[in-house]
């Protein structure tokens, strides 16, 4: 493993703060995130916050000059190197605050298989596994908020027949229930639940979400998520790629980079807006999708990871659940996009801060890649 790139900034003082928050909302029992202001905060559109350009450097900030920890942060990025990392950037207001790049040395199968290839100045293009649900989740937000179509829709209504149940037992499954996990279906889209009353990460349930919004849309998945997305973010390495090594039900899969991986972030941070434009107009939306979207696994919200729950369950089949949090060592109000082999995305508004990382497993026997990571990175944060 040789590392290739390592950047600490040195600049202006970062902007004023801006300490956007998620708050539970409506009826049910779903939890608050954080409340740091007014019950109906949501994350604000955003003088406070930079937003890279497409084209040009992308502007730094120095450690000290906001309140982190420059040793603290070559820490944490070594141990991401330690642990099979190919890219790390992290985000401070929207300036890069710190990031390294490596090279693996005998990188998995798993991993080669979702690898491609280097971008034009050298950083990893990899499939990011399950992160791609979180894109998903916004995209169906997009869709949403263009009038064609609504959470509650029976997914029936947009996909035809595309379960083993019968009609009627399929006709009950909405598209909230695919965001949610609640289905009530195995993987082999069978019958076993009630929609609602069973949770379980069902990948291939999940897959219909991208199909149903580009034929909404009228458009593939390329043209419907760089219209709607990427192509308005300067997401310019971001696409959906074939997987010619998965089974049919899993055959897409969102390829991106570290960088790019963090502008999606950037814009989950800014409360859907991006340099001044808002892209997520639907702010309902926003605010259910980064809330725990049922009891069964506080821990999940529509398609995105909520971190500050009583209790959460693993993407196992079955599920493992687990008492606390799910990153203890991480601020209360973390949001995360999650996928295999460790590929991550967190958005945590208390720290202005976002973290993308891509690579292979880089976690380790009584040690997750979360926990390990998250209790160094902490090490470097401001104090109270």
């Amino acid at each position: 493993m040789s590392m290739v790139r390592v950047v600490f900034a040195i600049g202006a003082a970062a902007c004023a703060a801006l300490l956007p928050v998620w708050t539970a909302q409506g009826s049910g029992a779903a939890p608050r995130v954080q409340s740091a202001g007014p019950p109906s905060a949501l994350p604000a559109p955003a003088d406070g916050l930079y937003f890279p350009p497409a084209d040009g450097p992308w502007e730094m900030v120095d450690p000290a000059a906001a309140g982190w920890d420059a040793a603290g942060l070559d820490a944490a990025l070594a141990l991401a190197g330690d642990r099979n990392s190919t890219g790390v950037v992290i985000l401070h207001r929207g300036r890069i605050l710190a990031e390294r790049h490596w090279t693996l040395g005998a990188p998995s199968r798993g991993h080669v298989n979702g690898s491609h290839g280097p971008n034009a100045d050298g950083h990893a293009v990899e499939d990011v596994a399950s992160v791609q649900k979180s894109v998903v989740a916004v995209l169906v937000g997009l869709a949403r908020q263009r009038g064609l179509l609504a959470l509650d829709d029976p997914v029936t209504d947009h996909a035809g027949r595309w379960t083993q149940a019968t009609e009627q037992q399929e006709r009950a499954v909405t598209i909230r229930h695919l965001m949610a996990m609640t289905t009530g279906l195995t993987p082999a889209l069978e019958h076993d639940a009630e929609p609602g009353s069973k949770w379980l990460y069902n990948t291939p349930a999940y897959h219909h979400l991208l199909r149903i919004v580009a034929a909404a849309a009228g458009l593939d998945r390329n043209e419907v998520t760089g219209e709607w997305l990427t192509g308005r973010l300067g997401m310019r390495d971001s696409r959906w790629e074939p997987r010619p090594w998965a089974a049919s039900a899993i055959a897409t899969g969102f390829a991106t980079t570290a960088h790019d991986l963090a502008r999606f972030g950037l814009l989950i941070l800014a409360g859907g807006a991006w340099d001044g434009e808002t892209v997520i107009e639907d702010t309902e939306y926003l605010e259910e999708m980064l809330r725990p979207s049922q009891t069964l696994n506080p821990s999940y919200g529509l398609l995105w990871w909520t971190n500050g729950q009583a209790s959460s369950m693993s993407w196992a089949i079955p599920p493992v659940t687990t008492g606390g949090a799910l990153i203890p060592a991480a601020p209360a109000d973390l949001v995360a996009a999650q996928g295999a082999r460790d590929r991550k995305l967190y958005v945590v508004p208390s720290l202005d801060l976002v973290v993308s990382r891509l690579g292979d497993d880089g976690s380790r026997e009584g040690s997750s890649f979360n926990d390990a990571f998250w209790e160094r990175l902490m090490e470097a944060a401001p104090g109270p």
